[in-house]
C-alpha cells in the first residue's frame, strides 16, 4: 500500500527501510537532491545519468512561475519518485510567500508526486520561545487543513513537519501530537541554520527528541541534511531520508565535498577522489572552465560524494558495524566529533534498538573510551550484575596473554579442570571487565579485536567494574592468576 514502510535491517537506532510510493518502492536511507528548475545547472538528465531515481523540488517555485501544470512526472520526463516540498524554505528565507496552504496542497493534488508536504510555519533560528510555539501551533493547524483536502488522494505520501526548532519541548510536544494523526511520514523542520552553524550537537539533540517521540514504524525525513560528515550520526539515531540543495549550493561557490571536510576548489593542487569528473579533470583545469561548466561538473561530484556517503552507511548497517563506522568518521572535524560524543549521550536509546545477533558473526573492533558505549559493552554491564555466584571463592585470570576463545586456552582449561567444583573463574579483560570462563565463546565476548595499547580511561573504568562485581558479590576469597604483567596487573590490588 502507497505510503507503507517495512524495515529491513537494524543497527543501533539506524535501518534499511522501504518505502512504498507511487513510482517505485524506495530503499531508505536516501537522499533526495534539491533540483531547481529556474537553475537548472544540474538536470534531470544529469540525476538520470547518476543513477539517482528520486528527487525534491519546490512545489510554490513550480506554482508562481507556471512551470508544471499536470502530471509532473510526465512535464520533467522523470519516471522516479519526485518529492515536492511546499515553500516553507521561502518563508524561512523571505518571510513569506504570495500562496496560501490550500493552494499549495491543491496544486500538489494536481501534479501527483509521489511524495508531499504542505505549508507548513518553519520555526528557524528564532530565539523567542512563544514565536517558536506559534510555528508549532500554525504548523499542527495546517496539518489538519491539508487532511481535509487530501483525503481522497490515496497515491500520494504526504509529510507532516515537526516545528519547534531548538526548543526541544516544543519538538517533542509537536512530535507527539503529529505522530498520532494519519501522516504516515514525518519530518524534523527548521534545521537549516543549526548546520550552516555546524552545531551538530544541538541538531543531535533535535533528531534524538524527534525521533524518540513518534513511531518507530512511521519514517523520518530531514530536511536540509546533505552533508557527507553528518550523515551517519543521524542515521543512528533512525533518521530515513534527507534532502540537500548543498551539492550545487557549494559547487557555485567552489566548494569541494569530500566525505569528510569540504575544501576551497582554488586551493587545490590534487583531487581525493576518482569519480568521473576527478578522474578526468584537474582542480586547475576545473578553475580555468566557464563558471556554469565548472558549477555542474563540481555539483556532479558532489552529488557522487553524497551518494557514496549514504552506500557506506548502509553498507555499515548490514554488516553490523555501525558504531564503529561512527568512530573512525568522528575525527573528521570537531564538530563532528562533538556530534558523535553527543549521539553517546544517548547510548541506552541505541541499545535499545540495536539487534542482539544477525546473519554472520562479525568481530567487534573496540578502541578507546568511547567504545564503552557499545550496546554489546552495555548489555555485557548489565549481565555482570546479574550474575549469581555459586561458590564463595573467585580465580580471576588477566586474558590479555590467552588465546580467544578462552575456554579453549590451555591455562583457562587448566584451572577449569581444578576449579570447577568449588571457584567461579572469570576472564579479566580490558573493556568487558569479567566474563564468565565457561560462556566465554559465546558472542560477543570471543569475537573482538583491542588495540596493543589501552587507554588508562579504559584500563580505570575496566578496574572499576571489576572491583564493583567483586564488592556486590561478597566472595570470600579472590585468586588471581597470569595478571603479573598484565594490563589489569592493578586489578590484584582490589
Amino acid at each position: 500500500m502507497i505510503g507503507d514502510f517495512e524495515v529491513k535491517d537494524e543497527d543501533l537506532a539506524g535501518r534499511i527501510g522501504s518505502l512504498e510510493t507511487r513510482s517505485q518502492r524506495l530503499e531508505s536511507p536516501i537522499f533526495f537532491p534539491v533540483v531547481n528548475p529556474l537553475k537548472p545547472e544540474v538536470s534531470v538528465e544529469d540525476l538520470k545519468k547518476l543513477g539517482l531515481k528520486q528527487f525534491i523540488t519546490n512545489s510554490y517555485i513550480l506554482y508562481k512561475n507556471k512551470l508544471v501544470n499536470e502530471d509532473i512526472h510526465k512535464e520533467l520526463n522523470f519516471e522516479g519518485s519526485v518529492m515536492t516540498d511546499s515553500g516553507a524554505y521561502q518563508i524561512l528565507q523571505y518571510g513569506s510567500v504570495e500562496i496560501t496552504n490550500r493552494e499549495v496542497v491543491e496544486y500538489q493534488l494536481k501534479i501527483r508526486p509521489d511524495i508531499a508536504v504542505f505549508l507548513d510555519l518553519p520555526t528557524g533560528n528564532t530565539e523567542s520561545y512563544e514565536d517558536a510555539k506559534i510555528t508549532v501551533e500554525e504548523t499542527i493547524k495546517r496539518g489538519k487543513e491539508a487532511l481535509e483536502l487530501i483525503s481522497s488522494s490515496n497515491d500520494i505520501v504526504w509529510v507532516h513537519p515537526i516545528q519547534g526548532g531548538r526548543f526541544l519541548d516544543l519538538l517533542s510536544y509537536s512530535a507527539k501530537f503529529v505522530d498520532k494523526t494519519p501522516y504516515k511520514f514525518l519530518a524534523l523542520g527548521s534545521p537549516t541554520v543549526v548546520m550552516q552553524e555546524y552545531d551538530y550537537v544541538t541538531l543531535i539533540d533535535m533528531v534524538f527528541t524527534v525521533r524518540s517521540s513518534i513511531s518507530r514504524g512511521k519514517p523520518l525525513h530531514l530536511f536540509g541534511g546533505g552533508l557527507p560528515q553528518i550523515i551517519p550520526f543521524v542515521v543512528a539515531l533512525g533518521v530515513d531520508s534527507f534532502d540537500s540543495a548543498s551539492y550545487i549550493i557549494y559547487a557555485r561557490d567552489n566548494r569541494y565535498i569530500t566525505r569528510s571536510r569540504t575544501y576551497r576548489l582554488e586551493e587545490m593542487d590534487y583531487f581525493p577522489c576518482s569519480c568521473p569528473v576527478c578522474s578526468r579533470y584537474t582542480p586547475k583545469e576545473l578553475m580555468e572552465m566557464d563558471k556554469k561548466e565548472r558549477t555542474r561538473l563540481l555539483a556532479i561530484h558532489n552529488l557522487y560524494k553524497i551518494i557514496e556517503e549514504i552506500n557506506e552507511t548502509k553498507l555499515a548497517i548490514r554488516e553490523n558495524r555501525l558504531f564503529e563506522y561512527l568512530q573512525e568518521k568522528s575525527y573528521a572535524h570537531p564538530s563532528v566529533y562533538s556530534a558523535f560524543r553527543r549521539v553517546l549521550k544517548y547510548a541506552e536509546y541505541l541499545e535499545k534498538y540495536d539487534p542482539r545477533v544477525k546473519g554472520e558473526i562479525r568481530g567487534m573492533f573496540l578502541y578507546d573510551e568511547n567504545s564503552l558505549h557499545r550496546p554489546e559493552m552495555l548489555r555485557h554491564k548489565r549481565f555482570l550484575e546479574s550474575v549469581t555466584s555459586k561458590h564463595s571463592k573467585a580465580i580471576i585470570i588477566c586474558g590479555d596473554n590467552l588465546s580467544v576463545p578462552f575456554i579453549n586456552d590451555p591455562k583457562v582449561r587448566s584451572v577449569l579442570q581444578r576449579h570447577y567444583q568449588d571457584s567461579d573463574v572469570y576472564i579479566a579483560i580490558p573493556f568487558y571487565g569479567l566474563i564468565p570462563a565457561l560462556i566465554s565463546e559465546s558472542y560477543p565476548l570471543a569475537q573482538f579485536e583491542l588495540p596493543s595499547e589501552v587507554s588508562e580511561g579504559v584500563i580505570t573504568e575496566t578496574l572499576n567494574v571489576i572491583k564493583k562485581f567483586l564488592v556486590s558479590k561478597k566472595y570470600d576469597k579472590v585468586e588471581f592468576i597470569e595478571c603479573e604483567n598484565s594490563k589489569l596487573s592493578h586489578v590484584m590490588s582490589i
